[in-house]
């Protein structure tokens, strides 16, 4: 039976942190650059910026802020503030969660035309969500034996955030689900692409928080009650940023074919007068 509580536990799963989260930030870092395409439209102004995309922004870098941080925390070897480095950290991580759900409720809300009951009830459970991850902040790190550690922290209100996560995008789903299961114009494209994006977010999402509420209650110890808080933040940032991206990219597909019927109409009207 492994002694979870032992120094030399404790000693091995952070090292097997640390591997982790690197092999995780170039993941993330693969993913980011890969897309920087997409932004470079926006930034450029290629493409018009809808006030929507700026939370698409804001908790795609947030994350990758925190993973930066994360790993200065994890690399440093000179005495640093800890407990001002892992705020940041705390503060990116967590708002990059909430921003995830937010451009999940986002599209339904635009699913819904904006209906004021739908509105009141996700802003309300949104600002529930926010407390939630706010109050998981408040932590307390020093520079301790040449690294800096987690001194003490609240595990279950960062687990009764991570439930409150879940049981949100399960809501966003079923409001999503129930609205496009039969749409009065039928399933169009759009449609298809929203509803299936919408599940496969939520599998992915539900998977990765379950598995980070999982150890944070198991509380095996300080480090093992963490480990699965990174790859779950990083799998719902990643899939809500490429449903946003899917359905921005569909919405410039259709406004291109729609110019390009509307200029084989034009053309074909010329030639018949």
């Amino acid at each position: 039976m492994v002694n979870w509580q032992s120094s030399a536990e404790i000693l091995t799963d952070s090292v097997v942190f640390s591997r982790f989260v690197h092999t995780l930030f170039g993941v993330y870092l693969w993913e980011v650059v890969t897309s920087l395409k997409f932004d470079w439209q926006f930034i450029s102004g290629r493409k018009r910026f809808r006030w929507p995309l700026g939370f698409y922004f804001a908790g795609r870098y947030c994350l990758l802020f925190a993973l930066v941080g994360i790993l200065i925390s994890l690399d440093v070897t000179e005495p640093v503030n800890c407990q001002a480095l892992y705020t940041f950290n705390q503060v990116c991580g967590n708002a990059a969660i909430g921003l995830a759900s937010v451009n999940l409720s986002l599209r339904t809300i635009a699913v819904w035309s904006q209906n004021r009951v739908i509105v009141c009830l996700l802003v309300a459970v949104m600002l529930g969500q926010w407390s939630f991850l706010l109050h998981g902040i408040l932590l307390e790190a020093k520079w301790l034996n040449g690294a800096c550690v987690i001194a003490s922290t609240n595990n279950q209100i960062l687990a009764i955030s991570f439930i409150y996560t879940m049981a949100f995008d399960f809501l966003v789903l079923c409001l999503a689900g129930w609205k496009l299961a039969y749409p009065a114009g039928g399933r169009s494209k759009l449609v298809k692409l929203i509803f299936g994006d919408g599940l496969i977010y939520f599998v992915i999402a539900f998977l990765s928080n379950l598995i980070a509420t999982t150890f944070m209650l198991l509380n095996l110890n300080a480090v093992m009650s963490i480990i699965a808080n990174v790859p779950a933040a990083i799998a719902c940032t990643i899939a809500a940023c490429r449903v946003v991206r899917r359905l921005a990219n569909f919405e410039t597909i259709n406004t291109l074919g729609q110019s390009v019927l509307d200029n084989h109409r034009f053309i074909f009207t010329l030639l018949l007068t």
